[in-house]
């Protein structure tokens, strides 16, 4: 007759079911991070189609043409900075992906920011006519963001950022220019 010895087979079967255990939230957490990068991926996109979009390509040239032409009193729509703080929040909350926002809107995202502050700081007047100091604070977190990500990309190629008023006026430029499409 065989003796089996009980104990053994309990120990065995309670470590089986921890690494079974163990292994499964290993693949559950893996999994929902790659379901987590694919939606970042997608809404990225989706953001990008609506900034690309004819209605956001004409609040673009007209909002470019105005800082252009340092005409910060005849701004009249702030889509393209709502855009951004939502953008910023989204970005802040994780649910974008910060590098994917990065390469899709980064230089944008600076233009615009310097072009608002430079050389009237409009952001700060608005703050301070509402009385609100967290106007814009996200779309001014996200340019801090991507002034950094610029940074530490540039410095893999031993280079220092560009000067911002040049790149801001560069891309302002082609901003006001922009066709419908």
């Amino acid at each position: 007759m065989v003796q089996i010895d009980w104990p053994s087979v309990a120990i065995i079967t309670a470590i089986s079911t921890w690494t079974l255990a163990i292994g499964t939230l290993i693949i559950l957490f893996w999994q929902t991070h790659q379901t987590q990068v694919l939606n970042s991926a997608n809404a990225v996109m989706n953001l990008r189609d609506k900034f690309d979009s004819t209605r956001m390509r004409s609040v673009r040239r007209h909002l470019s043409d105005r800082l252009l032409k340092q005409a910060h009193e005849d701004i009249a729509s702030v889509e393209v900075i709502t855009f951004f703080e939502l953008v910023g929040t989204l970005t802040r909350r994780r649910v974008l992906d910060e590098d994917l926002v990065w390469e899709a809107f980064g230089s944008w995202i600076t233009a615009y920011w310097w072009s608002l502050r430079h050389p009237v700081d409009w952001v700060a007047r608005i703050r301070q006519d509402l009385e609100d100091p967290l106007i814009f604070h996200e779309y001014e977190w996200l340019q801090n963001r991507v002034i950094e990500r610029d940074g530490r990309a540039l410095a893999k190629f031993h280079r220092a950022a560009g000067d911002p008023e040049v790149e801001a006026h560069r891309i302002l430029t082609r901003e006001s220019m922009l066709e419908s499409v």
